[in-house]
């Protein structure tokens, strides 16, 4: 067997393992932080539904790392070796200082270098505008109805939940089942949008097919979540404020909806960002928006600033 194949499999595999560590771990930081999940149900349920994601909704992220921003057949098989090997690296660094950052950010990134090696007009600078708006937007959402939830709703939630329950303990179990469901949906949106930043790149090069290379990422996202997720979910789930059950459920499903968005329009965003922006949003409703200040989200925010730099650097070292 080819050296350089084997090269671009074992380098696919630990983007997909550092992005089942980062990103799809986070999904399920607000279950764990509201002790709803332990760590090992938790990681346990996002390789379920990351592969599920992968294989049945993943294909149409992949297309776009692989032939939407750069024609079919400009990624060469060392481009791609390298470009994902320098995504690798850099949330591999992240997860060791347990901060959720932008995969996604790292992926694309890594192939607009190619595009530029190759020539910049072979990047879809249209394509690219887009991708970006979808990042700056949707963590600005997941935060401003994160905030909007815990300022407005938070109280009329809990009367009504109180009205139509018998018990404290019937309204956490319904509660409980609906985050199970909410974590559940997170896993498979992460495991939809984010597969393609492992093994898109390799598709784009004509190495694998778009459903194998789907099941392939997804398989290395859930090993990943069950090897290396704990360490984020400590940091999402606990260290950047307390979450009670209704506010960790309104988190998850606002993130997966978004996510799922996406995946369907065929845009790579971040999970850990659009995450990590709704925790931060209800906290500023239930704490205050001093929270923002605190060291846990501006370790966050100095990642999301200097990770794409980074990326850049190692590729082009």
């Amino acid at each position: 067997m080819d050296i350089t194949f084997i090269i671009a499999v074992a380098v696919a595999l630990f983007m997909g393992l550092n992005i089942g560590g980062n990103n799809a771990a986070a999904s399920m930081g607000a279950a764990y932080g509201a002790k709803v999940r332990t760590k090992y149900q938790a990681v346990l349920l996002i390789s379920v539904f990351s592969v599920l994601g992968a294989v049945i909704s993943g294909g149409e992220v992949i297309k776009t790392l692989g032939s939407g921003i750069l024609p079919a057949g400009t990624i060469v098989l060392e481009g791609a070796i390298i470009a994902v090997a320098a995504a690798g690296i850099t949330v591999f660094l992240a997860n060791l200082l347990r901060v959720p950052i932008s995969t996604s950010q790292a992926a694309v990134g890594a192939v607009v270098g190619i595009g530029l090696f190759y020539g910049a007009s072979n990047i879809n600078v249209v394509k690219i505008e887009y991708i970006i708006s979808w990042w700056i937007i949707t963590p600005i959402l997941a935060w401003l109805l994160a905030y909007l939830m815990g300022k407005y709703l938070y109280t009329h939630i809990l009367i009504w939940l109180a009205d139509h329950h018998e018990s404290d303990a019937s309204i956490r179990k319904s509660l409980n089942i609906l985050l199970t469901i909410s974590g559940c949906y997170v896993a498979y949106s992460a495991g939809a949008n984010n597969a393609a930043n492992a093994v898109g790149p390799f598709v784009g090069a004509g190495i694998i097919g778009t459903i194998p290379g789907a099941i392939f990422g997804g398989l290395a996202i859930g090993l990943g979540a069950l090897l290396m997720g704990g360490r984020v979910l400590d940091t999402v789930g606990k260290d950047i404020t307390e979450l009670c059950v209704i506010r960790a459920t309104f988190v998850e499903f606002t993130s997966a909806f978004i996510v799922h968005i996406a995946s369907i329009k065929g845009i790579p965003v971040s999970l850990g960002e659009i995450v990590a922006a709704g925790i931060i949003g209800i906290g500023c409703a239930n704490s205050g928006m001093h929270i923002v200040k605190g060291e846990v989200v501006k370790k966050i925010l100095i990642a999301w600033v200097v990770s794409p730099f980074l990326q850049e650097y190692l590729r082009f070292r």
